[in-house]
């Protein structure tokens, strides 16, 4: 069975872009764009890994993580965090979210999957 990933991304070239690359290497892939709607996905669609954007509209991916991690139901499942804005600080501030790996976008296909790879 195909292991399952969760795309929280709000730029929908990214998202298509993420997901088209996970679906291509045999990924069962699940879209998300609003951030509000990601807790309730990932419990319904209980993926085995899930991949955050850190901007997003209405809710930090920051929150979305920590909330993540806080939920019983969620907290094992692996987080990825993307973001464009990586500044001084940010990594260490995106892992104590609770983040199991970190990439800065832009995002390049070949580190991308090594990193999605390494955390299933």
């Amino acid at each position: 069975m195909a292991k399952r990933i969760l795309v929280v991304e709000d730029n929908d070239l990214n998202r298509k872009l993420f997901c088209d690359v996970l679906k291509s290497q045999g990924f069962a892939v699940e879209p998300v764009a609003d951030g509000l709607e990601a807790l309730a996905k990932a419990r319904e669609f209980v993926p085995n890994l899930m991949i955050m954007d850190i901007q997003l509209p209405n809710v930090s991916g920051l929150d979305l993580i920590e909330a993540a991690k806080a939920d019983k139901d969620l907290r094992a499942i692996p987080v990825l965090a993307v973001t464009a804005y990586a500044g001084k600080g940010d990594e260490e501030r995106i892992r104590d979210a609770g983040a199991d790996s970190y990439l800065a976008k832009p995002v390049s296909i070949t580190p991308f999957m090594n990193a999605v790879k390494a955390l299933l």
